[in-house]
């Protein structure tokens, strides 16, 4: 038997599943189809729904609405999913949808996430772990964040964007194309404008790494031939470089979106 203690003012449908040690504050609303893992704390006023996880140890504040149907025309009532980690903050009026028939019907947040006040995950995005949000940042539909990225306050993502693990995003900025793992983009409209060398030295890595990284920044955005010729020869280059080998697939990979690249005449870095 669950050991949830649930406030008296609170509506928990049915057919939600509680954890052990799960709190439920005063007047939220808890739809038929979620699932509060162990230990999830809903403080007040929070609004969840459709078929939602949330992972254990996870805090969710007053007036965030989680899980209800997508800001998507496309979207017809599909039982589409939302999944959100374990050990995550997700401040006061957050909004986050589930997926669509369209996108794979998943939108899926990872594990320590810091989302604050106001921010927005739209339906079908791929959200890594450890990954903060500041203030009123909007992360629009499909798009796709690797771990360890840092987004200042009021940045808008465009629709499909990927940005790779460990990116800086500045406050303010408006993202409509790919950011490379490591990369840091700032601007309306964003442009890259170096390494998350703050980051990585912050994060431990090893200092060499970080020379040989830089090096490859350097070759890959120079002037010289195309783009693709110049992360081919940084891939061939640094072979045994797995940090350098993350950027050049992450670069070859790139689809229907942008890679964001320094503005012309901005030092590389």
């Amino acid at each position: 038997m669950s050991s949830a203690a649930v406030h008296p003012t609170a509506i928990v449908g049915a057919g939600a599943q509680l954890g052990q040690g799960v709190k439920i504050g005063p007047y939220c609303i808890v739809g038929d189809n979620v699932v509060l893992e162990d230990n999830v704390e809903l403080v007040s006023h929070v609004s969840i729904d459709g078929h939602t996880t949330v992972g254990s140890g996870t805090r969710i504040f007053p007036f965030a609405s989680v899980g209800h149907e997508p800001q998507d025309l496309k979207y017809h009532g599909e039982a589409s999913r939302l999944e959100i980690g374990r050990d995550c903050i997700i401040r006061e009026s957050v909004t986050i949808n589930p997926g669509t028939q369209g996108g794979g019907m998943l939108t899926r947040i990872g594990n320590e996430c810091l989302i604050m006040a106001s921010a927005h995950v739209a339906h079908d995005a791929i959200i890594g772990n450890n990954v903060i949000m500041a203030n009123y940042v909007g992360i629009a539909g499909h798009c796709q964040i690797g771990d360890n990225v840092i987004f200042g306050g009021t940045c808008v993502i465009h629709q499909f964007t990927r940005i790779g693990a460990h990116a800086f995003v500045g406050a303010q900025s408006m993202v409509d194309g790919d950011i490379i793992p490591y990369g840091m983009a700032v601007g309306n409209r964003a442009s890259l404008t170096g390494l998350n060398l703050v980051g990585l030295k912050r994060r431990k890595f090893d200092r060499e790494a970080i020379h040989r990284l830089r090096a490859a920044y350097r070759q890959i955005f120079s002037n010289e031939g195309t783009l693709r010729e110049r992360v081919e020869d940084a891939a061939d280059l640094f072979k045994d470089d797995p940090l350098v080998q993350e950027v050049v697939a992450f670069i070859m990979a790139a689809a229907d979106r942008p890679i964001l690249t320094p503005r012309n005449g901005q030092a590389a870095e």
